[in-house]
């Protein structure tokens, strides 16, 4: 476990960052005594999110979003419109 000051953490934020998502938890502190106020640590979930729709959301493709593209959209893809 790691330990800053409020100043510290401002000025190493994102080596902070950095070590947090490694694993470390750090400690934010407050005052001459330096009282724990925060704790910074990692969200390992967020760290394994995958890109994509989870079937309970209700989206359906339309059937019309697999027919071809028109002949002057597929131009703007290949850059004739430039």
């Amino acid at each position: 476990m790691i330990s800053s000051t409020i100043f510290e953490a401002k000025t190493n934020l994102s080596s902070l960052i950095k070590q947090v998502q490694e694993g470390e938890v750090v400690i934010i502190t407050s005052g001459r005594e330096k009282t724990p106020v925060a704790r910074l640590e990692a969200i390992h979930p967020q760290a394994k999110k995958r890109l994509g729709l989870r079937e309970t959301t209700g989206f359906k493709l339309p059937d019309s979003f697999f027919e071809p593209l028109p002949d002057d959209e597929l131009d703007l893809w290949d850059g004739a419109g430039e």
